[in-house]
């Protein structure tokens, strides 16, 4: 079970090609149009006010409009504090403004909704999501009696939210997300490098097809876990793509899936200015861009197996908020 990137030919890839232009593509059923590279509000956590502000401005004049944020990223909710001064100047209508919640009932969800709402400064998010499902009961919590989704579909009866989605890091949890509710979208880990050596992702998209729900890539320039003993060039719980030619590449076979809307770069702003250039120049996936990530995902290590593990064997797992995206 599984969907496989819409592969072209060469020369369709050229005349697909998005010469300069950032391409939109529309967020679930019936949202607004979003660029197809995000800006991960996580990467505020590593610069001060100033850095973010600068780099959440380059991205929007090189046509991000698309922000991604919730109130797990950062110490005492710094990142969504820093993104609610960066997006200041900027026209609220020229921008979609995406957040999370953690909590699974509903009245822990309308506190971390309404402290968002002041953080972000803000008076509705355009899609606002259940951050980080690992267990199956955790989505029968948040969408039982009681339960975060109560909340959920109140604000949006309320206009203080829009789309409703999730995201999820096991394929269980995303799977019985999918089932329990018509969620506009799915936010999951979709990277060559699991895709090709464990086929995480590939039954997520499959159901997400099904169901008609957008897909949005976290980890899309993920290659692998840090081998060990090898000395990490960024202080990060992945290694990432760092040469412009293999992150464009990345983003070619992710935003290739069906059903695929945005990808997500890791969590600092020079990858993300390097995503940014990925999308300006992106392009159809052809035959040789799967065959060569494919052989570039060999002898990776998943990042994954942990929480899948966990809850195939019922056992704790830890948690690290860097993994909250």
């Amino acid at each position: 079970m599984g969907v496989a990137p819409l592969l072209v030919s060469e020369a369709e890839a050229a005349a697909g090609a998005a010469r300069g232009v950032m391409p939109k593509r529309r967020l679930g059923r019936s949202g607004p149009e979003v660029s197809v590279v995000a800006f991960a509000g996580l990467a505020l956590t590593h610069y001060e006010q100033e850095e973010c502000t600068a780099g959440v401005h380059r991205a929007f004049d090189r046509g991000v409009n698309y922000y991604d944020v919730a109130p797990a990223y950062g110490r005492d909710g710094s990142c969504e504090i820093r993104l609610g001064v960066a997006l200041q100047g900027l026209k609220r209508s020229d921008y979609v403004l995406t957040c999370k919640t953690k909590a699974r009932d509903k009245d822990g969800c309308r506190q971390e909704l309404e402290r968002s709402l002041t953080r972000l400064k803000t008076d509705y998010f355009d899609l606002y999501q259940l951050h980080h499902l690992v267990r199956p009961e955790e989505v029968t919590r948040a969408l039982g009696p009681g339960g975060a989704m109560e909340t959920i579909l109140k604000a949006k009866e309320e206009g203080k939210i829009r789309g409703i989605g999730f995201s999820a890091h096991t394929t269980k949890a995303a799977l019985q997300a999918l089932r329990g509710f018509d969620f506009d979208t799915v936010m999951f880990p979709i990277s060559f490098a699991e895709y090709y050596t464990t086929g995480f992702g590939k039954e997520v998209l499959a159901l997400a097809k099904e169901k008609g729900t957008a897909v949005l890539s976290i980890k899309t320039m993920h290659s692998g876990a840090w081998p060990e003993g090898a000395e990490r060039t960024r202080k990060w719980w992945y290694r990432s793509l760092e040469e412009q030619e293999e992150i464009d590449l990345a983003f070619r076979w992710t935003l290739s899936l069906p059903g695929m809307v945005a990808g997500f770069p890791p969590s600092f702003l020079d990858l993300q200015d390097k995503a940014i250039e990925a999308g300006l120049s992106y392009r159809p996936a052809t035959e040789a861009d799967a065959r060569k990530l494919e052989e570039m995902a060999q002898g990776t290590g998943s990042i994954f197996k942990r929480e899948q593990d966990s809850v195939a064997f019922h056992s704790p797992y830890p948690h690290n908020p860097g993994e909250w995206t």
